[in-house]
């Protein structure tokens, strides 16, 4: 028996390209709560939901065209595209927007951030090379507990919301978890051609759900303002940033990808601080110390370099 037979597959790492495409994802779905706060005044959250999803599906076949890629060369994959939208899309955004109606946003952004956990769990049971390792496990409770001292005092918000909202939004994040799972099926798909066909699912599913629950959109009532908002919405913040996440998935595999729920929040505090004038407390240049501190452990690089030293 050969040595290639015998070996495992290498656990999967985060390059520094791929932590550059981790910040820039995270950035990016950051930004994205400025455009959903525009849009949300107006259009009514479902229906954002299908605008989001159709913008990003019609900008990437365009693009597909224009590279000269065939999507309906990757047909064979149309149940595994259903899948995907379900999990990535459909149902974690119905899930959370149910969760959002009763919940603070402190105890729901808690929740969300608990994504790389379960990640954690669910790769570790259906892969070979995503196993549980204690610098990960550190990392995430060490972002977390980062996210839950930005906060402050906000977490106790909502504390006192129903069970049942709570299990909605942790069933989100076991959505998103499965999701990356799945996600790594597509090894020999392009990010833009996955990224393409569970949009144009997703789209598929929810022209239904907006027909049933919200009836045809008064396109006419939007005013431009808000159509910029949906649009830098669909085509930045999940067009764009879908192909990151499965470029990060195909190389670095799904709990590394997952690691940009903890970013989020960092992002969208930030561009708060930047762009509307917010102010930054102790508290949240602790909470953004303690993420970072918990990423660079994940990371491994600086515990290698330390325990090299020691042996010195």
């Amino acid at each position: 028996m050969s040595t290639a037979q015998t070996t495992s597959p290498n656990p999967l790492a985060m390059t520094s390209f791929a932590w550059l495409q981790l910040l820039l994802l995270g950035a990016i779905w950051g930004g994205s709560f400025f455009f959903a706060r525009v849009a949300v005044q107006v259009v009514p959250p479902l229906t954002l939901v299908l605008f989001r999803v159709a913008v990003a599906a019609l900008a990437l076949h365009v693009y597909l065209l224009n590279r000269g890629v065939r999507f309906w060369d990757y047909r064979h994959h149309a149940f595994e595209f259903a899948g995907l939208g379900l999990l990535m899309n459909v149902i974690p955004f119905s899930l959370l927007f149910i969760g959002q109606t009763v919940l603070g946003a402190g105890v729901e952004s808690i929740l969300n951030a608990t994504t790389p956990i379960w990640t954690v769990v669910v790769a570790a049971i259906l892969t070979v090379d995503e196993k549980v390792t204690i610098n990960k496990l550190v990392g995430i409770l060490l972002g977390i507990f980062g996210l839950v001292i930005m906060i402050g005092p906000g977490v106790l918000t909502g504390l006192g919301g129903p069970l049942w909202a709570e299990i909605a939004v942790i069933c989100a994040t076991l959505s998103y978890a499965f999701a990356g799972i799945l996600a790594k099926r597509f090894k020999g798909v392009p990010p833009t051609v996955t990224s393409t066909g569970q949009m144009t699912a997703s789209t598929l599913v929810m022209i239904p759900v907006v027909l049933i629950y919200d009836g045809v959109p008064a396109v006419t009532t939007i005013d431009t303002g808000v159509w910029l908002a949906i649009l830098g919405l669909g085509l930045l913040s999940t067009a764009f940033a879908y192909i990151l996440y499965f470029s990060i998935v195909r190389t670095a595999g799904a709990t590394n990808a997952s690691l940009v729920t903890l970013i989020v929040p960092v992002s969208a505090i930030l561009l708060g601080t930047i762009f509307l004038d917010e102010r930054l407390a102790a508290h949240d240049f602790m909470g953004m110390a303690l993420i970072a501190f918990g990423l660079l452990i994940i990371d491994g690089r600086l515990m290698n370099v330390w325990q090299k030293r020691q042996k010195v």
